[in-house]
C-alpha cells in the first residue's frame, strides 16, 4: 500500500484520499505510463476511501449530514453537487445547477432536503427528486444560516440588511437592520454582512461585518443586544487597514465565541466579557476561511481548528500551543471535521478533494474502522521510487558519458536542472566508458564487508574517522575549548550526530585539500607549506614544536587558535626513538649597530663578557632540565635542583675566627686536628 504521511509536531497525519494518490508528474511521463498502469505497484495498491471523491476543476463547500451517514459537496465546473454515502464508500448521485454555489444548509437529518445560495442571487431548494423551488434576493448573498425553532432562513448579503425567509410561511419577513453598517461614512454599497452564525445552545445570532464588528441579536425579541468591535482589539501597528470579519463560530457549550479576520487573526471571547481571551495569528496574512471547535470522546475538548487558504492549524484554546497542522499543495476553500473521530474533509482548488486522518484526535469512523490497522500496515511498506526505470543526470555527467549530443531528442527528457535518461541506456554508456567498473565495484564491496567484520575488534583510539581526519580533529578541538569555557556539557559531539555521519564515513564527501577552492578558503594552510612540512626532518619538527609552544602571547593564541591548528605540520608527533630535544634560545637582547657606535671600546668588551656569562647560565639551566617524551607527542619537563657543594675554605675561616675570640684556649688554634687533614680527604 502507498500512503502519504506527515509528521508536524510529532503528530502523524495520514492522507487517505486525494493528495496521496494524485501524483504530480510531467505530462510526457503520464502519457507514457498510462499504458502500463497495471504494472504500476502504486496504482494497483492505491487508496480511494470514497470513490469519485473529486470535481472536474475545484470544490467549494463540503458538509456532513446530522446523521453522520452522508457527505454533501459542491464544486465546479460545470457547477454541480455530489452526495456520498459512507456505508457504500462511493458517490450516491450528482446533480448539476445553473450557477456556482456560495454556501448551502442541510434542512433535514439526512441529504433529502437542502437549500443552496448561488452566485447569481438565487436561492435553490433541493429534495430527493431534484430542485424543488428557486427564488431571488435583492442583493448578492455572502453567507447563510438556518434557525430550526422558527424555521427562519437568515441570508447575509451586500448592504446593511440580513434577509429573513420563513420556510413555514413561505414568505420574506422583515429583515434585520445592521446599524453599524448604516452609520458608516463610506455607505452601504460596498459594505455588507459576511458571516451568519447561530449559537447551538441558546440560539443567539452573530453577524460579522466588513467594518470589523460583530452584532449579537436575540431571536425572541428580534433586536440587537450588543456590538463587539473586534478591530479595536488588534494592534494598529501591524493592522493599519480595517480588519473585516471573515468567519465566526460558537462553541458547543454556548459560552465561548471565536472570530476570524481578513488579516489572518483569530480571536477568542467569552460571551460574559468583552475582553479578548486569546489572540492567534495564522501566519499567512490571508482571510480566515473557517473556524471549527473540535468534539472528541473526552468530556471537554480543548482543541480548535482554524484554516485559511494555505494551512489548517489545530491548537489549544487555553494556551494557544499548536497541536498539529496540515498544509496541502493547493488552496483550501472549506474544512469539515467529523465529530468524535480523527477524520477531516477538505474542499480545495484542486481536482481531488482531500481526506486526512489524525489518530491522535480520535479513532476512525465506524464505516471505515479498518483504517486504524491499514495505516500501520501502509506505514511499514516503503514507497517505491516513481522514476525507477529512469536515471537523473546533470549536464556535466552527460558529457562525461559522451551522451550530450542526445540533448533535445526523445531519448533524453529535460527536467529541472538535469535530464532523465533510460536506465538501460545509462548502464550501457557507463560500461563503455569504464569497462572495469564491475571489477572496482566488486573489490569495494569485498573491502566494505571485511571492514564490517572487523568492527568488533579493538582499534586504535588515534583513528577517529575514516575520512576528513583534519576536520574531525578541528571540530573536537573547538568543542573541547567551548566545554572548558562554559564548564559544562553542551550535548553530543558532531562526530556522534547521525545527520553528519556520511561526512566522516562516505568517501564521496572527502575534502580534497589540494584544490584551489580549499586553498582560497584556507590560505594559511597552502600547498607550499604542506609540501615543506613533509621535507622537514624529525629533529627540526621537534624544535619547531617547541618554538610554537614558547612564542607568542596569550592574546595572540586566543585570537589565532583556529589558524594555528592548520599551521602546525602533520609530522609534529614525536617518536620515542628520536634524540633528546635540547631547549633552544629563541631570542635575546643584542644592541643594534647604531647604539654600539656611540659606546667606547671598554664598554663593548664588558657587554661581550656579559653575553658570554648569560649564555653559560642558560646552558647550565638546560642541563638541569630532565625531559620525558611519549610516542604521541607529549613531553614532560622536570627541573632538577643543583647540589650544594661544601666550601672547605669558608669553613676553615669560620673556625679560625671563632677560635681567635676565645682568649683562654690559645693552644687550640695551633693544635693539629685529624678532621682538618687535607690528605685524608684525598
Amino acid at each position: 500500500m502507498v500512503l502519504k504521511v506527515q509528521n508536524p509536531n510529532n503528530i502523524k497525519v495520514y492522507t487517505v484520499c486525494g493528495e496521496g494518490t494524485s501524483r504530480s508528474l510531467p505530462e510526457w511521463f503520464i502519457r507514457k505510463k498510462k499504458k502500463a498502469l497495471k504494472k504500476d505497484p502504486e496504482w494497483s495498491s492505491r487508496i480511494e476511501l470514497l470513490q469519485d471523491f473529486e470535481f472536474p476543476e475545484a470544490s467549494n463547500k463540503i458538509k456532513v449530514t446530522p446523521d453522520k451517514k452522508y457527505a454533501i459537496a459542491t464544486g465546479t465546473y460545470k457547477p454541480h453537487m455530489k452526495i456520498y454515502e459512507f456505508s457504500e464508500m462511493s458517490m450516491k448521485f450528482s446533480r448539476y445547477t445553473n450557477a456556482e454555489n456560495v454556501n448551502f444548509e442541510i434542512l433535514s437529518n439526512d441529504w433529502t432536503k437542502t437549500v443552496h445560495l448561488q452566485q447569481d442571487r438565487s436561492i435553490e431548494f433541493h429534495t430527493q427528486g431534484g430542485m424543488h423551488y428557486r427564488l431571488r434576493i435583492p442583493k448578492f448573498g455572502r453567507d447563510m444560516g438556518y434557525h430550526f425553532p422558527t424555521c427562519d432562513l437568515l441570508i447575509a448579503a451586500t448592504g446593511d440588511e440580513v434577509y429573513r425567509l420563513n420556510l413555514y410561511q413561505g414568505r420574506f419577513l422583515r429583515p434585520f437592520k445592521i446599524d453599524s453598517l448604516a452609520d458608516n461614512e463610506e455607505g452601504t454599497n460596498k459594505m455588507g454582512v459576511n458571516t451568519v452564525n447561530i449559537n447551538p445552545v441558546h440560539q443567539l445570532f452573530a453577524f460579522g461585518t466588513d467594518n470589523g464588528t460583530v452584532e449579537f441579536w436575540d431571536p425572541r425579541y428580534r433586536s440587537r443586544i450588543t456590538i463587539l468591535d473586534i478591530s479595536r482589539s488588534l494592534n494598529p501597528m501591524f493592522h493599519k487597514k480595517t480588519a473585516e470579519i471573515s468567519a465566526t463560530s460558537f462553541r458547543h457549550d454556548g459560552l465561548n465565541f471565536s472570530a476570524g479576520t481578513s488579516t489572518g487573526i483569530v480571536l477568542l471571547y467569552d460571551l460574559r466579557s468583552p475582553q479578548v481571551l486569546l489572540q492567534k495569528d495564522q501566519g499567512y496574512d490571508s482571510p480566515i476561511k473557517s473556524i471549527k471547535w473540535l468534539k472528541s470522546n473526552d468530556s471537554v475538548s480543548q482543541l480548535i481548528l482554524t484554516s485559511d487558504k494555505k494551512i489548517i492549524k489545530i491548537w489549544d484554546k487555553n494556551s494557544g500551543n499548536p497541536f498539529t497542522s496540515i498544509e496541502p499543495s493547493v488552496d483550501i476553500n472549506d474544512v469539515c471535521p467529523l465529530d468524535f473521530t480523527g477524520m477531516i474533509f477538505v474542499a480545495n482548488e484542486g481536482v481531488p478533494m482531500h481526506i486526512y486522518y489524525i489518530p491522535a484526535l480520535g479513532p476512525a469512523p465506524a464505516w471505515c474502522s479498518f483504517l486504524d490497522n491499514l495505516t500501520e500496515e501502509m506505514e511499514e511498506n516503503p514507497i517505491e521510487n516513481i522514476y525507477e526505470n529512469y536515471k537523473f543526470l546533470t549536464k556535466n555527467e552527460l558529457k562525461s558519458l559522451g551522451l550530450d549530443h542526445l540533448i533535445g531528442s526523445n531519448v533524453i527528457r529535460s527536467y529541472m536542472h538535469g535530464f532523465f535518461i533510460d536506465f538501460r541506456l545509462y548502464e550501457t554508456a557507463k560500461s563503455i566508458m569504464n569497462p572495469f567498473a564491475y571489477v572496482e565495484y566488486r573489490e569495494k564491496a569485498i573491502k566494505d564487508k571485511i571492514e564490517k567484520e572487523r568492527q568488533s575488534r579493538i582499534r586504535s583510539s588515534t583513528k577517529i574517522t575514516k575520512i576528513n581526519h583534519n576536520l574531525a580533529q578541528h571540530l573536537l578541538h573547538k568543542e573541547e575549548k567551548d566545554r572548558m569555557k562554559k564548564k559544562g556539557n553542551r550535548g553530543p559531539s558532531v562526530l556522534e550526530d547521525e545527520r553528519f555521519k556520511d561526512v566522516f564515513n562516505d568517501p564521496d564527501y572527502e575534502i580534497d585539500e589540494n584544490t584551489v577552492e580549499f586553498m582560497q578558503l584556507n590560505p594559511i594552510r597552502s600547498k607550499k607549506n604542506y609540501e615543506n612540512s613533509k621535507t622537514i626532518s624529525s629533529s627540526e619538527s621537534e624544535k619547531k614544536s617547541i618554538a610554537y609552544s614558547f612564542s607568542g602571547t596569550d592574546d595572540d593564541n586566543d585570537e589565532s587558535e583556529e589558524a594555528d591548528f592548520y599551521q602546525k605540520p602533520k609530522n609534529m608527533e614525536l617518536k620515542a626513538e628520536d634524540k633528546e630535544i635540547r631547549m633552544k634560545v629563541i631570542e635575546y637582547y643584542q644592541p643594534s649597530l647604531n647604539t654600539m657606535q656611540n659606546e667606547s671600546f671598554e664598554t663593548l668588551i664588558k657587554m661581550q663578557e656579559q653575553n658570554k656569562e648569560t649564555e653559560k647560565k642558560q646552558d647550565l639551566m638546560i642541563n638541569d632540565i630532565k625531559r620525558n617524551i611519549n610516542g604521541k607527542g607529549n613531553m614532560e619537563m622536570t627541573f632538577l635542583m643543583p647540589k650544594k657543594k661544601n666550601n672547605i675554605n669558608n669553613n676553615m675561616k669560620n673556625t679560625h675566627c671563632t677560635l681567635e675570640t676565645e682568649k683562654n684556649d690559645l693552644k687550640q688554634v695551633s693544635r693539629r686536628r685529624a678532621s682538618k687533614n687535607t690528605f685524608r680527604k684525598m
